[in-house]
């Protein structure tokens, strides 16, 4: 017979190989990011010099095609299109998605309270590109920053020179309040950027509208996602997604029948400066009201970038009973006919 000793030896020798196990489980399911935090790399002093051509580039891509203030604002919920009333532009935003959660979208003006008034030039690089907030915590995957990488330094450097002159807008917001789980997720995705990036050669025309499609995450919401968030292989820009805010799935861009392959150039740039198809409207959470703001030469290399993936048959269509489709592995409109 053991010992009283013993006895509490063998309990918490269970005890220790249970809570390793569960250990090793949450380590299969999540990485070991979820314990140590996100990958991140040191923060540097370099100071971006504002210039009057920098303001306006950095103007040019937050209020373009990287539509910053469409999250970075609060919601009017009066607007036909979305977008931020002047006076509260890019002062953030704060909504709870699930009960006992909070989501913080950051007050992007300089106020030194409530905005990124005290925020280093590199600690905003870091956090847009590589998802690493100014206090090492890894930003929600809705923070497009996995596209945001591809920016240039040039272009990163306009885009903090912009925030910077932004008329300062004091608007606390309650704490960010995420689960456990949710934040271990997160913690996987951010990777450092440790090289330069250059811009592309815009007078190659898909390199040019590759790189200004991307910074408008337009992949996110047009390519169904699997349950972890990634990207479903040979569905790129296929539509499907369902948006839970408008209670209606992304539409296929690619130019299959079943997506836009009726469109063409004309009719592309008219859909992004009014925000219709013919007669029929687009919905609000398509910020066609900022990527209205790009050139003609800009939006015409996006549409050349449409117009070069290749084709996917995959029909999504809003007026029609939700059913579940095998492609995307999700349930939307006319779902059951691919």
């Amino acid at each position: 017979m053991l010992s009283a000793k013993s006895r509490w030896r063998m309990v918490a020798l269970l005890g220790s190989l249970v809570l390793l196990a569960f250990a090793a489980i949450l380590i299969f399911h999540y990485g070991i990011r979820a314990f140590i935090g996100p990958a991140s790399r040191p923060l540097t002093d370099r100071h971006f010099q504002s210039t009057p051509q920098r303001v306006a580039r950095g103007k040019y891509l937050v209020e373009g095609t990287a539509h910053c203030f469409g999250c970075h604002s609060p919601i009017d919920v009066n607007s036909k299109t979305g977008e931020a009333p002047p006076a509260v532009a890019g002062s953030g935003d704060s909504f709870q998605p699930f009960p006992g959660a909070t989501w913080t979208i950051p007050n992007l003006t300089p106020d030194a309270e409530t905005g990124i008034g005290n925020w280093t030039d590199d600690q905003l690089a870091r956090a847009i590109r590589e998802g690493i907030s100014h206090d090492g915590h890894a930003l929600l995957p809705m923070m497009p920053y996995r596209h945001l990488r591809h920016m240039s330094d040039e272009d990163i450097a306009s885009v903090v020179v912009f925030l910077r002159s932004l008329p300062p807008v004091r608007h606390p917001m309650p704490p960010r309040k995420i689960p456990w789980k949710s934040q271990a997720r997160y913690n996987r995705y951010p990777r450092p950027l440790l090289a330069p990036v250059q811009e592309p050669d815009f007078s190659d025309k898909l390199a040019r509208g590759a790189y200004y499609i991307e910074p408008g995450k337009c992949a996110d919401c047009h390519t169904p996602l699997d349950d972890d968030n990634q990207p479903l292989p040979g569905m790129d820009f296929a539509g499907g997604n369902y948006l839970e805010e408008v209670s209606k799935a992304t539409p296929n861009l690619t130019a299959d029948p079943s997506g836009i392959s009726y469109y063409d150039e004309k009719l592309f740039i008219r859909v992004m400066r009014t925000g219709k198809v013919g007669a029929r409207l687009l919905d609000p959470i398509m910020p066609w009201w900022y990527i209205g703001h790009m050139s003609d030469e800009d939006l015409s290399a996006m549409f050349a970038y449409l117009r070069s993936l290749k084709p996917v048959h995959h029909r999504v269509d809003n007026e029609l009973p939700s059913t579940y489709c095998r492609l995307c592995r999700q349930k939307h409109g006319a779902g059951n006919q691919n």
